[in-house]
C-alpha cells in the first residue's frame, strides 16, 4: 500500500520482541528511503499489532490484507498488486504444540 505496510511475522520472544524488530525495520527502510531522497517523515510513531491465535483468525487477516489494494481501488484483483509477496507462508503456532 502506498501509505502503510502489513506484515505477518513470528518472533521468538526470548530472543527478540516485536517493538525491537519494528524499530529495526523502520530504521533500515528509512535509511534506504533517505538514500533515494524520499522526504521524511517515513513512518508514524508506534505501530498496530494483532495476535493471531487461531487458523480462522490468521486466514481472516490474510484475506483482509490481500484484498487491501482492491478496496483502495489500486487494482481490480489482489493478484495484480505488484508489491505483494511472502517469504514463508504464515503458520499457526498452536498447530505445532
Amino acid at each position: 500500500m502506498p501509505d502503510h505496510l502489513h506484515a505477518f511475522i513470528a518472533l521468538d520472544d526470548e530472543r527478540l520482541d516485536l517493538s525491537t524488530w519494528m524499530k529495526s525495520l523502520k530504521n533500515t527502510l528509512s535509511k534506504t528511503l533517505r538514500e533515494m531522497r524520499v522526504p521524511t517523515p517515513h513512518w508514524q510513531k508506534g505501530f498496530f499489532d494483532n495476535v493471531l491465535r487461531t487458523e480462522e483468525s490468521a486466514t481472516s487477516k490474510w484475506n483482509y490484507v490481500r484484498e487491501n489494494p482492491v478496496r483502495a481501488g489500486l487494482v481490480a484483483n489482489w493478484a495484480e498488486w505488484p508489491y505483494a509477496g511472502e517469504f514463508h507462508r504464515p503458520e499457526n503456532k498452536s498447530e505445532h504444540v
